[in-house]
């Protein structure tokens, strides 16, 4: 069985987010509790919430056939096996530091994998109002209630890249790597965002030289490769997931990139 994966399906998987985002938001504007995961990793009982809303939402209104891998669980040793069919990636509070500094920065990332590649993705920026949704169909943005549009990336300008990088994960590694580049300025993001700045045309390429896991990029990746960007990792394969652990090296998120000139 394969989802038929149309506009109507990324509409509901953003109201889907978008319900994770109301809730994330009643507690946001509360005095909450921040915990540390076994990784020591914080996590408050908003990502549990969001987490378990939107795997309820998927199970109950969309297909139960798909295994889910949310964050929380997987945390927990709750993820269930994979196969080597379709899934869903979940992380319900992507930039949980940005949430716990009341920095508006965080997301809700949904993506559902096939064959090894994001075919659906959701991004939903709950404090800023805005949402992002990629597939086969196109690639869409919709900021603070001003109704939705295409988006595409762009090809860098002749006088340098802009380059957005992680706000809270920047290492001498990623800074070196960035100095070799053209660059035209340079800014810091949280989350996902990241991804949707380079899909929009906002930015260029950002580079990730660090730690991260499947469910904190696949939605992202799904948003980018809409409009018209890559995904790849530093030896310029593609990136793939379903991977053991689901951990992913090292990566550079690009828009569009000019073509190479016949020598």
């Amino acid at each position: 069985m394969t989802l038929n994966i149309t506009i109507s399906l990324m509409e509901q998987i953003g109201d889907l987010a978008k319900r994770a985002g109301k809730e994330i938001m009643k507690i946001y504007e509360t005095d909450f509790a921040v915990e540390a995961k076994a990784d020591e990793s914080p996590v408050t009982l908003a990502d549990q919430i969001a987490e378990e809303l939107i795997i309820r939402g998927i199970r109950e209104r969309l297909t139960s056939a798909y295994p889910i891998i949310g964050e929380e669980a997987f945390a927990a040793g709750k993820a269930p096996e994979i196969g080597s069919g379709p899934f869903w990636l979940v992380d319900a509070l992507d930039g949980t530091k940005s949430f716990i500094q009341k920095n508006h920065e965080f997301t809700v990332n949904i993506a559902l994998i096939e064959t090894g590649k994001p075919v659906l993705g959701v991004v939903h920026a709950p404090a800023l109002g805005d949402s992002y949704w990629g597939s086969r169909s196109g690639a869409f943005a919709e900021h603070a209630g001003e109704g939705t549009r295409t988006i595409k990336c762009r090809l860098p300008a002749e006088d340098g890249q802009v380059v957005v990088a992680s706000r809270n994960h920047r290492s001498p590694e990623l800074e070196e790597y960035i100095a070799g580049l053209h660059v035209k300025s340079s800014a810091s993001a949280g989350s996902s965002l990241k991804f949707c700045l380079v899909a929009t045309g906002a930015a260029d390429i950002y580079p990730r030289l660090g730690r991260t896991m499947e469910w904190d990029i696949a939605a992202g990746h799904a948003v980018l490769a809409a409009a018209g960007g890559s995904v790849r990792k530093i030896d310029d394969t593609a990136m793939t997931y379903g991977k053991p652990g689901f951990e992913n090296p090292h990566f550079i998120a690009r828009g569009l990139e000019a073509p190479v000139a016949d020598a």
